[in-house]
């Protein structure tokens, strides 16, 4: 068994504190600008010509994006997770440092600032949303590994041979979750996503990719929540799903439209 011993303190300056929470947040913001910028250069020079999209566009959208996922994921988490304890403890939802950002908060807050500017630049949602798609999976992988060390969201009781013991989580040795999450929502997700959007072409297809992102992050969210142990204050819906596995059926169903009314908008055109 592992014992769970790392600091979720980077540098402690006193007064100030640089915590792994927030230079995970940084470090996914910075290198999944640096892929998309890639992918803008790689799609705009070939046959398809990625049309309307350039290289500042999505530098402008950055800032967008970033209070849109800083936002979204905060209020996200104190409206879905724990509503009750923030609205007695109103400060304690400026303190995102310490962790506590949902992914569904962060995806609405995406979704409604890619909105605001598309419709700036006059350009398809979905040309944007693709893109970004195409990224996301950095910052989960990178979120998750935060987690981790924050020792939050751990997994359900085990006796595997990797399993941790979490100092919030008892002395009982847990599933790592965030790990698992860190692996099926990062690193396969995102070969899963850039093999379709690259290899196969689909990102030339205006709103697949953010259709199967939605798909196949839900379907993996989904697996990946039987090892996690369920919020306490939360409990099981029916006693069978936890709060994630539902809010990630609505993003499966969501993403399945997407796909569906994008396939009926190239038979139409």
């Amino acid at each position: 068994m592992i014992v769970h011993n790392f600091d979720p303190v980077l540098i402690d300056l006193g007064l100030f504190q640089i915590r792994w929470y927030s230079v995970a947040y940084i470090l996914g913001i910075i290198i999944g600008w640096i892929y998309a910028t890639k992918i803008i250069k790689l799609t705009t020079i070939n046959k398809y010509n990625f049309e309307q999209i350039k290289i500042s566009h999505f530098n402008d959208l950055i800032i967008y994006l970033v209070i849109g996922i800083v936002l979204g994921g905060r209020l996200g988490y104190v409206f879905f997770y724990n509503l009750e304890y923030y609205s007695q403890n109103l400060l304690e939802i400026f303190k995102i440092w310490q962790g506590g950002m949902s992914f569904h908060g962060g995806l609405l807050g995406i979704i409604v600032s890619i909105i605001f500017f598309s419709k700036r630049i006059k350009t398809n949602f979905f040309k944007l949303s693709d893109i970004v798609s195409c990224v996301a999976p950095i910052g989960i992988f990178l979120g998750r590994i935060a987690n981790f060390i924050n020792g939050e969201l751990y997994g359900k009781i085990s006796t595997l041979p990797w399993a941790v013991i979490f100092s919030n989580g008892g002395s009982v040795a847990r599933h790592p979750s965030q790990i698992y999450e860190a692996i099926l929502e990062g690193i396969i997700l995102f070969i899963l996503i850039n093999y379709l959007a690259l290899k196969k072409q689909l990102l030339f297809k205006a709103g697949y990719i953010s259709g199967l992102f939605l798909v196949l992050y839900s379907i993996l969210r989904i697996f990946s929540e039987i090892f996690r142990e369920p919020d306490l204050h939360l409990g099981l819906f029916f006693n069978y799903f936890s709060l994630g596995t539902v809010l990630s059926i609505a993003t499966f169903i969501a993403g399945l439209v997407i796909i569906m009314s994008a396939k009926k908008n190239e038979q139409n055109n």
